[in-house]
Parts: structure tokens; C-alpha cells; sequence
């Protein structure tokens, strides 16, 4: 598999991907998962043969690098990708922001703190899903 992941102007692609994976399959509610952020974000697009299969944003603000909407859609999945959007993201948030943080649905927090984030404060609900953020230094 040769994915490439780069920055990309092209929301819309990376909506379609979110709302495959949060919306369709984790029965996200389309009001939970649009927001208005996504014009003030940094996206990231995971491409394997021309198509679209994984997605990050990045919302930087006063020295946080805030990464989210992180997803493969399955075929992809257990391939390495979703670390790779995650290295991706802190490398293009490097020298933009002091740390970077995520909100870690507590499935995956085991896979977040493999790539050196730790877990910070209690569990929450976003969406319905228990989430617990997660700082990591740049």
C-alpha cells in the first residue's frame, strides 16, 4: 500500500470520509460531528490509488495544536494509517504550537499513548462516545 497524506484544501473529501466513519458507522448525529471549525483548521488527506481513505484536522490556538476528526475509513484500518495521520499531524503543528492535544475515545487511548500522548482529566461523553483528552509536547 502506498498512501500519501498531505495538507489539503479539499473539505469535502475529508467530510465525505468523516461522515462514513462517524456518522454512519458510529451513529454520530450530523449536528455533533459539523461544526463550524473546519474553515479555521488544517486538514490532513490520506490518499491510496486516487482515492480518499483517512482524515485529521488541526485547530491551532493560543500554542495548543488541537487534533481531531481522526479516521480510516476500515479497509485501511490495522494498516499503521491512523498513526501515520497522527505523526503527520504533529509534525505540521510543530513550530505552530508548543502542545498537542485530542480528545481519545477510551477505546483507542492505548494507541494515542503509543505515540507519546498522555491521558489527562476524567472520561467524558462526546456523541454518546466516552472520550478523555490527551496532551502530548511538540
Amino acid at each position: 500500500m502506498s498512501v500519501t497524506i498531505s495538507l489539503t484544501d479539499d473539505i469535502s473529501a475529508c467530510r465525505t470520509l468523516r461522515r462514513i466513519v462517524f456518522i454512519d458507522e458510529q451513529g454520530v448525529s450530523e449536528a455533533d460531528e459539523i461544526d463550524d471549525l473546519d474553515d479555521s483548521c488544517l486538514h490532513l488527506l490520506a490518499i491510496d490509488a486516487n482515492i480518499p481513505v483517512g482524515t485529521a484536522r488541526i485547530h491551532i490556538a493560543k500554542g495548543l495544536a488541537k487534533i481531531g476528526r481522526v479516521c480510516v475509513l476500515k479497509s485501511h484500518r490495522g494498516t499503521g494509517l491512523g498513526a501515520a495521520l497522527i505523526r503527520k499531524a504533529l509534525d505540521v503543528s510543530r513550530g505552530k504550537a508548543a502542545q498537542a492535544k485530542l480528545g481519545a475515545q477510551t477505546h483507542a487511548l492505548g494507541f494515542y499513548e503509543a505515540l507519546g500522548f498522555v491521558a489527562t482529566g476524567p472520561v467524558y461523553d462526546d456523541a454518546g462516545i466516552p472520550h478523555r483528552d490527551m496532551l502530548r509536547d511538540l
